[in-house]
């Protein structure tokens, strides 16, 4: 399906659906679609992100993924105070991209049009390139600075992914690793927002690699692995890690039923990306740069399992704690001392972001 005809299916779902609630203030695009051509085929492990703006005091929960008229789309509201001027926007490395090119699908008041008008030309001005830079390391720091090993049964401050939290020292495994493993991963975010590329979730670290290795810096992409716990991962062992998640999916994705954050993307119709992307991954021999998101996903199946069939939990813990001892973080303690190797890196990372931005020629004000 070209990408052309998945924003027409998206724009009509936002007609036909979000368009006649009465608090309904416009939507537009945003995620990887965005940044690909209009006659470009989408990827069979890709949806279509849906941002709906909304007049409520606060947004109504997120509707998530959910397959329409042939397109998987992926439904987030947001209110105004979100996006309340273009410098807000502009400052927002995930923001900024969906008003870089023309995205917006309805826009009653006008207010998204003017952002988009206001946005693309400054949207690659070094001050904000810089700033949103900034912005993706501050991420890192607030995340993995907050993290360390709690002293008997205190608690051992975190940053989820979803924002901050606090995570106590017994928590289960799984919780531990993900406030450790989003953090970590936002290092490629400062690269890929210096090269004005999107900021992708789960190909991140695919990305990163094409960035550095255009630039001149693939080493780099080799340490940024290293600090994931993945640079020596065979192909063979990274399939049996993506194979135990996918027990775990499927798993979880039939008896989930505790509203998260992430909820939609554990369900039969989110499969074709967890699992079969992870594959298409493997295949072609990128495999290292899929354990991210096979980590991530492992870690929200046994959120679900947890909450939801606590009976059947412990079946799929063997998996996770395989995948965690390969990585290096079988601990606490381990997960404490990886997010300050992750911290010591910064130096070195901001040096070669600083790199990447002085040779982009499409930054504008050396």
């Amino acid at each position: 399906m070209k990408v052309r005809h998945a924003r027409a299916v998206a724009a009509r779902w936002v007609r036909e659906h979000a368009s006649t609630a009465p608090d309904f203030a416009g939507a537009f695009l945003s995620g990887s679609s965005v940044w690909l051509p209009e006659d470009a085929e989408l990827p069979a492990a890709s949806d279509i992100d849906v941002m709906v703006v909304t007049t409520a005091p606060r947004p109504p929960a997120k509707l998530g993924k959910f397959s329409w008229d042939g397109v998987l789309l992926e439904v987030t509201y947001l209110t105004w105070n979100e996006i309340p001027s273009a410098e807000a926007v502009l400052a927002d490395y995930h923001l900024a991209g969906c008003f870089r090119t023309r995205t917006v699908l309805a826009d009653p008041t006008g207010r998204l049009t003017d952002l988009h008008e206001r946005c693309a030309t400054r949207y690659a001005e070094r001050p904000w390139v810089l700033r949103r830079c900034a912005a993706a390391r501050a991420r890192i720091v607030d995340g993995l600075g907050a993290l360390r090993t709690a002293r008997g049964p205190g608690t051992m401050g975190a940053r989820t992914a979803d924002g901050p939290g606090a995570l106590r020292a017994g928590d289960p495994p799984h919780d531990q690793v993900t406030a450790w493993l989003f953090p970590t991963g936002v290092t490629t975010h400062v690269l890929l927002t210096a090269g004005l590329r999107n900021p992708t979730i789960r190909l991140r670290y695919l990305a990163a690699r094409t960035l550095l290795e255009e630039y001149g810096h693939a080493d780099v992409h080799e340490e940024l692995l290293a600090l994931l716990g993945c640079a020596d991962m065979t192909r063979r062992r990274a399939g049996e890690h993506l194979r135990a998640m996918t027990a775990a999916f499927d798993a979880a994705a039939q008896v989930a039923a505790t509203p998260f954050f992430f909820s939609s993307d554990i369900t039969p119709a989110a499969r074709p990306i967890a699992v079969d992307g992870g594959q298409a991954l493997i295949d072609r021999g990128d495999h290292r740069e899929g354990v991210f998101w096979t980590a991530a996903t492992y870690a929200r199946c046994l959120k679900i399992l947890a909450h939801d069939a606590p009976e059947t939990y412990a079946t799929f813990t063997p998996g996770f704690a395989a995948l965690r001892a390969d990585l290096g973080i079988p601990t606490p303690t381990a997960l404490t001392r990886r997010a300050q190797d992750v911290l010591t890196f910064l130096p070195r990372l901001w040096k070669v972001t600083e790199a990447i931005l002085d040779a982009n020629p499409d930054v504008r004000g050396r």
